[in-house]
């Protein structure tokens, strides 16, 4: 008599196939490893709201409609007092994006010329160049911060006797004074004009390089076309009436009016980081290059290439591979380590959110949450960006 499925399963000899069969193991501990982490989840939120409860306290997220009542020192986009709690927030997180979006470019751009440094083959370059590293990577960072804030920044002379350069631009105690522009109606056309131009060179610089890998040659009218789409530009702005004038900072009483203004404190908290990660950054580009093979530098001198051709042509692309998944993950520090910036008074999420709103309301554990959700969606989006990026200019194998 031949078994029925249903007996030979309850027999034991298939669930014993499945029990052994390693896939299936796998997807049942990944199943567990999801019910148990969202089961600790809703087991330590229901704890926290039924102690909350205990003690009278709510828990929710309703006070961000609430008038905030407090200025901010510094704010990209428009806030007053009579905002509301998520404005503040909203403060807060641009404040942190474009501090750290400075940090990441210019430390980046500074780090690719110290590590390239560091091979030079010039003794002094190169040794100012270790140094440089050494120092800077091992002086922790909010003491650099600090440094560059109380010995550098604050002893700045005071608005009346600023340094200035040509009458347009300050410096202070206070901070960089620059001038502002002003967008007339015109400058739709021109902005046009210039997103036109743009394109056009995107367009041109790829034929260009297709041109360049196929023939070896660069194309002749590269850089008329370059300037004849300046020469566009420049006219579509003269027909338009020049819809664009600039206001210039002007010292009225004691501190200066017009223009706009960048503090002292998001200086400090600039140049420190620039410098600290510029160091780390530098020996990432070092390591990079150096695990390029000698022979691609020897025969790109051998057939003519000229150092810094050869450089931006052959060297720093391959040893981009190499480069960028550290890289990342430096990235991703910048934008964790911008809140250190609350040390000199920046305001910054963390300043402005995790401290004056959260003394202000009491809401602990909703405002930590919304500063933890910021940093955590902030670092996934640059990964997710840039590991994309990465697989594309990692060498494929078949």
């Amino acid at each position: 008599m031949v078994d029925s499925p249903q007996e030979r399963f309850f027999s034991g000899k298939a669930l014993k196939k499945l029990i052994y069969n390693s896939a299936f193991r796998a997807k049942i501990m990944q199943v567990l490893v999801v019910v148990v982490t969202l089961g600790l989840g809703y087991f330590l939120l229901s704890n926290i709201v039924g102690n909350l409860r205990q003690m009278e306290l709510p828990f929710g997220f309703g006070f961000i409609t609430s008038t905030a009542g407090f200025d901010v020192s510094w704010s990209l986009i428009p806030y007053d007092p009579s905002m509301s709690y998520g404005r503040v927030y909203l403060v807060g997180i641009v404040n942190t994006i474009v501090l750290s979006i400075f940090i990441i470019i210019f430390s980046t751009l500074l780090g690719f010329v110290v590590g390239i440094a560091r091979l030079s083959r010039n003794f002094l370059v190169a040794q100012f160049s270790r140094w440089y590293v050494e120092f800077f990577r091992n002086v922790p960072l909010l003491i650099q911060i600090v440094f560059w804030f109380i010995v550098v920044f604050s002893t700045l002379p005071a608005p009346r006797k600023s340094f200035d350069l040509f009458d347009t631009f300050f410096l202070n105690n206070r901070g960089f004074y620059f001038p502002s522009p002003v967008f007339q109606s015109g400058f739709t056309w021109a902005l046009l004009a210039a997103v036109i131009a743009a394109l056009c060179f995107l367009v041109l610089s790829r034929w260009s390089g297709s041109y360049r890998k196929s023939t070896g040659k660069q194309l002749a009218f590269y850089y008329p076309a370059l300037v004849a789409l300046l020469l566009f530009v420049g006219v579509v702005f003269v027909l338009a009436d020049k819809p664009l004038n600039w206001i210039i900072p002007a010292l009225k009483g004691f501190n200066f009016e017009g223009g706009s203004f960048i503090p002292s404190a998001f200086a400090a908290a600039f140049v420190a980081m620039t410098i600290y990660r510029s160091a780390s950054i530098g020996e990432t580009v070092r390591a990079g290059i150096q695990s390029i093979d000698k022979g691609q530098l020897e025969a790109a001198f051998a057939i003519g290439f000229p150092p810094l051709k050869t450089l931006r042509l052959i060297i720093v692309p391959q040893a981009a591979r190499a480069i960028l998944p550290p890289l990342i993950n430096i990235w991703l520090t910048i934008v964790k380590e911008s809140s250190l910036a609350v040390a000199i008074g920046f305001p910054e999420l963390v300043s402005v959110f995790m401290q004056t709103s959260l003394n202000q309301t009491g809401r602990a554990i909703e405002i930590v949450l919304m500063v933890m959700g910021f940093y955590m969606c902030a670092s996934l989006t640059i990964s997710f960006l840039l590991n994309q990026y990465n697989k594309r200019i990692q060498m494929q194998e078949g």
